[in-house]
């Protein structure tokens, strides 16, 4: 950005959505504060590339000879280094305070060896203003552990210098970015059958071949930086640079992460950026003694805290606290090769009010007045611009409930600079409908504008269910759909109830829906892809401290007679329509037919064509549906398949051949404003996916004479029409938040 004025006048993101234009003083102002804050950094640091190298100027760092500490206490009278290095005595280890409140260290070899012992345990000593010392983690520690013998033990910090024959080598390269990430979200320590705390290694080993196979292309790992806490899910961070010790080392994790690597799996990290713990002992919490804000890490008074989430809440504004999260950044892109970021709590960052008692409308007023933190939204344009530097393949998604405009555009557009936002409602919408209201309730349009109501030109990744929709007091969508029954009817061995057949049914539809017509993207949550029965409910003293709920049960669909292998199978054929087929990444989203009466969404992504039934009782016999092209139409996918837990009414040889409607480029005329038609088989409570098949003309060397071969064209799938987040409804042209549009409208 050589011309600072021209780029702050110049907001491509008002290009793009002119209805921004009254909030360009609030663009113009955001874009020069980021453009300032990060001219500051490249004067005193030289880039933000190597502002974000704090990792190796604070803490522990080896030097010739020497292990030299550094720490940011600003308000610490004295400080000292202790640890089982010294016998917890500082007294031969104080340290020394330079002019920004950072005290060092250089502490010398002995007998060639470090002073301090790899994997020893270590932590600072201050004394602050009312005189009283303290033990404290290193803000910035590689590994904090706990004492396993005793209860609720407070965590040390552990100094982790693996020699070179421990230390993990990665052999394998990172993944291509995919177009559209398919996300399998995990928690390692949940992801055991047996009730306990699962390893990173065993992880790897037994659960990233199940990932694989079911097709997905991207981790995403949950509750990886160190947290006291376990019932948090790893959201109460204490240890920002810290792995969880729970799981294993350092080097544990690396292999993990390479491991997934070689199976071609791209792994993302569940990053808390937008609160700390409050624990005082073992976290960054620790090191706020009372002192001003531009001295902590956090704000002071209710601006510093959560009250929700009990937490701390960081003060984005100071260099130390942007040097301190943005070297986190490149800590975990650098040294564990992860490939991107799920940045939690994201609208939290945004507002002042953190979105507390905020019902969020869509009003542009709502996102650009006084109660939005333009420090937070400044640092978030930071940590995009320096993850592309870094990695240019990244992938970054924003969990914000929001929806603020430009969130998912290129920070050099004035956008915030994600490539995803997470589409929050939709969870939401299907746990309303799972609850209050009967099937024959279930409205079409209200499913289908929920799926499409999305901002064009930013990317969102659908999901049906994760982490949060099955924490205790709620659960999965299966254990919703079929509650106990699951304990008793899920054996081939008898006939599916209705309630077991209805179930899988619309697990099965609910799920696809979601990935086909939600997003740009799509995530499951570990054990979701077969139906995973109850909740999740973390060890805790309400539990009496169980495993049993924390936990997944492979067992379940590892056994041949169990019906969990029909979701299993379908979840595994879902996402492999998309790898053959690239539907998440087409723009071309038609919603031709949104039928009340008839239970019944016709929509095409790209060239498929999918036909969704929800009615409970109702199998409708050359159901006319539209489509764009003409041509030869095939079954690409069916829930009602007997290896989906289906009865197989649709049969899949059958070629469907299209009749043209009405005049040629005059909607009006057309069936559902579609230039084509063809009849199907549409059994109740199914989903089934269409693809056209292309006929190609071959001559033989012999006769020249004509033969035809059928071709999947799954890779052909872009047209010159285009239609964004809706369409038009039989019988109601409104339906979805906005037009049909034709490539020469869109651009």
């Amino acid at each position: 950005m050589v011309n600072v004025e021209e780029d702050i006048d110049n907001i491509g993101l008002i290009s793009l959505d002119p209805g921004l234009e009254p909030y360009k003083d609030h663009f113009k102002y955001r874009m020069k504060r980021y453009l300032d804050q990060k001219k500051l950094i490249e004067t005193h640091e030289g880039s933000l590339e190597e502002f974000a190298l704090g990792y190796s100027k604070f803490g522990f760092n080896r030097e010739e000879g020497f292990i030299v500490y550094r720490e940011w206490v600003p308000a610490a009278q004295e400080a000292e280094v202790v640890g089982d290095f010294n016998g917890w005595d500082g007294v031969n280890h104080k340290m020394e305070k330079n002019q920004f409140g950072v005290w060092s260290i250089r502490i010398p070899d002995s007998d060639g060896n470090p002073a301090i012992p790899h994997a020893s345990r270590v932590k600072v000593r201050f004394k602050h203003s009312n005189e009283v010392w303290v033990d404290r983690i290193p803000a910035w520690i590689n590994y904090a552990t706990q004492d396993p013998t005793k209860f609720a033990a407070p965590y040390d910090g552990v100094y982790w210098d693996p020699p070179p024959s421990e230390r993990y080598q990665f052999k394998y390269p990172r993944p291509p970015k995919p177009q559209a990430p398919r996300i399998y979200e995990a928690h390692v320590g949940m992801s055991s059958s047996e009730s306990r705390i699962n390893t990173y290694r065993e992880f790897a080993d037994d659960v990233l071949p199940r990932i694989k196979a079911n097709n997905y292309n991207t981790v995403q790992l949950m509750a990886v930086m160190e947290h006291s806490y376990y019932a948090s899910f790893g959201y109460h961070v204490t240890n920002f640079f810290a792995v969880s010790s729970r799981s294993g080392t350092p080097e544990d994790l690396k292999y993990l992460i390479d491991k997934a690597h070689s199976l071609g799996l791209r792994v993302l990290m569940d990053v808390i950026h937008s609160h700390a713990s409050s624990n005082v002992t073992d976290g960054l919490n620790g090191f706020d003694v009372g002192q001003s804000s531009q001295d902590s890490y956090f704000h002071t008074g209710e601006r510093g805290y959560h009250e929700l989430w009990d937490s701390r809440l960081f003060n984005y504004s100071n260099w130390e606290v942007l040097r301190f999260l943005l070297s986190n950044l490149r800590w975990w892109l650098d040294e564990f090769k992860f490939d991107g970021f799920r940045f939690d709590g994201v609208t939290s960052m945004l507002y002042h009010h953190h979105g507390i008692n905020v019902t969020f409308t869509g009003n542009y007023n709502e996102y650009y007045s006084e109660t939005t933190d333009v420090d937070a939204v400044v640092y978030l344009m930071l940590a995009n611009y320096l993850i592309r530097n870094i990695w240019p393949d990244a992938t970054v998604i924003a969990e914000d409930v929001s929806g603020m405009p430009g969130l998912g555009r290129p920070v050099s557009e004035g956008g915030i600079g994600f490539d995803y936002r997470l589409a929050m409602a939709i969870p939401d919408k299907w746990i309303d409908y799972l609850k209050n209201k009967e099937d024959e309730e279930w409205s079409m349009k209200e499913i289908t504008r929920c799926l499409t109501n999305r901002r064009y030109t930013e990317k969102c990744i659908a999901y049906a269910e994760s982490h949060d929709q099955a924490i205790v007091g709620d659960k999965t969508i299966a254990f919703l759909l079929m509650d106990k029954e699951m304990y008793t009817g899920m054996s081939c061995l008898t006939d599916a109830s209705p309630v077991i057949e209805r179930g899988i049914a619309l697990h099965k539809m609910i799920h696809f829906i979601t990935m086909a017509l939600g997003g740009d993207g799509y995530l499951n949550f570990m054990g979701n892809e077969f139906g995973h029965p109850e909740w999740i409910d973390f060890p805790r003293e309400g539990n009496d401290f169980s495993h049993d709920k924390c936990r997944r049960q492979w067992n379940l669909v590892d056994t041949e007679h169990l019906r969990y292998k029909f979701m299993n199978n379908f979840n595994r054929a879902m996402n492999l329509l998309d790898e053959k087929f690239s539907f998440l990444t087409s723009e071309k989203q038609i919603v031709s037919s949104v039928d009340e009466d008839d239970k019944v969404i016709v929509f095409e992504r790209g060239d498929l064509v999918f036909v969704f039934n929800f009615h409970q009782v109702n199998t409708y016999e050359g159901y006319k549906v539209g489509c764009d092209l003409p041509g030869k139409y095939r079954v690409a996918l069916d829930s009602d398949a007997t290896e989906f837990g289906g009865l197989g009414r649709v049969g899949h040889d059958s070629d469907h051949f299209t009749t043209p409607e009405g005049v040629p480029g005059v909607p009006e005329t057309n069936f559902n404003n579609r230039p084509n038609s063809f009849k199907v088989l549409s059994p109740a409570r199914t989903c089934v996916v269409y693809y056209r098949v292309e006929e190609t003309l071959e001559e033989t060397d012999n006769d020249k004479s004509a033969s035809l071969t059928e071709t999947d064209i799954g890779n052909k799938m872009h047209s010159s029409t285009i239609s964004f987040e809706g369409a038009s409804s039989s019988g109601d042209k409104g339906v979805g938040p906005s037009k049909e549009l034709t490539e020469t409208e869109a651009l």
